[in-house]
């Protein structure tokens, strides 16, 4: 690793020396950071999948419920019976902390079950597909707000890992490197100082 180039003074030392301090103690914060992040977006990622199995299961009982309901009623009764609902989902961003930072996601508040169709002319299969796919719903808006925020977690988790990497791999070996270099040119110029000292002291007690 090349070293910086500046002259090899006291006062450069003095900054270089402060200079690597700075970027060590900031490795060592950075380093911390990204662990706790990775730990973060592990757990993420096990909501993640404990999610999927769930949404599987819901998917599991929610179209064949559908496909039921079809077989009972008729392709044409259903579609006039879903044209007949209709529901308004309140969408907006909500902050989530997670690894000690926070993160934008999406929240869905969704609305209460209702029934918009009279008794007449239904069937419990109607029921049954509203009632399994607002479980579906519920879960598919909980796997969208995990995703987004392992998303952004995977996102810091890189930027931090490149910053580690650029001061363990660049700044702090470049820092250390021209710390030294000052370090041996002063303690050359020390000495060649020391011997000029002597050599006129020799000459003067001659």
């Amino acid at each position: 690793m090349a070293k910086l180039n500046i002259a090899p003074t006291k006062s450069n030392l003095l900054a270089i020396k402060e200079q690597l301090a700075v970027a060590v103690d900031g490795y060592d914060l950075l380093e911390q950071k990204r662990e706790i992040l990775v730990m973060e977006l592990m757990r993420m990622v096990e909501k993640v999948k404990l999610l999927e199995r769930e949404l599987d299961k819901a998917i599991s009982q929610a179209y064949p419920a559908l496909k039921n309901m079809l077989m009972t009623v008729g392709g044409d009764q259903t579609e006039r019976i879903a044209k007949a609902v209709h529901y308004e989902y309140d969408i907006k961003e909500k902050s989530v902390v997670a690894g000690g930072m926070s993160f934008n996601s999406v929240e869905v508040a969704l609305p209460k079950q209702q029934l918009f169709y009279s008794f007449m002319g239904t069937y419990a299969d109607s029921d049954k597909v509203m009632t399994e796919f607002f479980k579906l719903l519920s879960l598919l808006t909980e796997m969208a707000s995990i995703r987004t925020i392992a998303w952004r977690l995977a996102n810091e988790v890189k930027k931090t890992q490149r910053r580690v990497n650029a001061l363990d791999k660049m700044i702090i070996p470049q820092d250390r490197e021209t710390k030294t270099y000052i370090e041996s040119v002063l303690e050359e110029r020390e000495r060649e100082n020391t011997f000029v000292l002597k050599s006129l002291k020799n000459r003067k007690g001659k």
